[in-house]
């Protein structure tokens, strides 16, 4: 696979959601990008706050927009806040470093996209991250 493609996402986005449910998550959004930031994939589920879609988006973003999975970004924050701030600048606002946003890669390492998740703990977003990835026969990368 050389792109991220519709009908992928929309099966990572059902998947990313019904591992949420498995789980008992708190209720969650997902955003999908693909290689050039073109959103593949988004949903809310019922009662999950106007903005956290953003969120996941902001996730996500920093994967395609900087090569940066989300945890990356906030050990960088915590080490150099103010080049995350600069980044973030940079980005229009639209960069969130904290975890759950995680780069998807093709069996060959090259990044296709990325899927940012919010709702619940940051390590339980990038957890429902992972398994989507994982149940797409893709390549997670989360910068750890």
């Amino acid at each position: 696979m050389t792109e991220l493609t519709y009908a992928v996402a929309q099966k990572m986005l059902a998947d990313a959601l019904a591992f949420c449910r498995e789980k008992k998550f708190n209720p969650m959004s997902v955003v999908i990008l693909d290689a050039a930031g073109g959103m593949k994939a988004v949903g809310s589920e019922d009662n999950t706050t106007f903005m956290r879609w953003r969120v996941a988006y902001g996730k996500a973003f920093g994967g395609v927009a900087f090569g940066m999975p989300s945890r990356r970004v906030n050990n960088m924050a915590a080490e150099r806040p103010h080049f995350v701030n600069a980044l973030n600048g940079v980005a229009d606002g639209n960069l969130v470093p904290v975890p759950g946003g995680v780069i998807i890669r093709d069996a060959n390492k090259k990044l296709i996209g990325a899927i940012g998740i919010s709702g619940d703990s940051s390590d339980n977003d990038e957890a429902a991250a992972l398994a989507a990835i994982a149940a797409a026969g893709l390549v997670a990368d989360t910068g750890a």
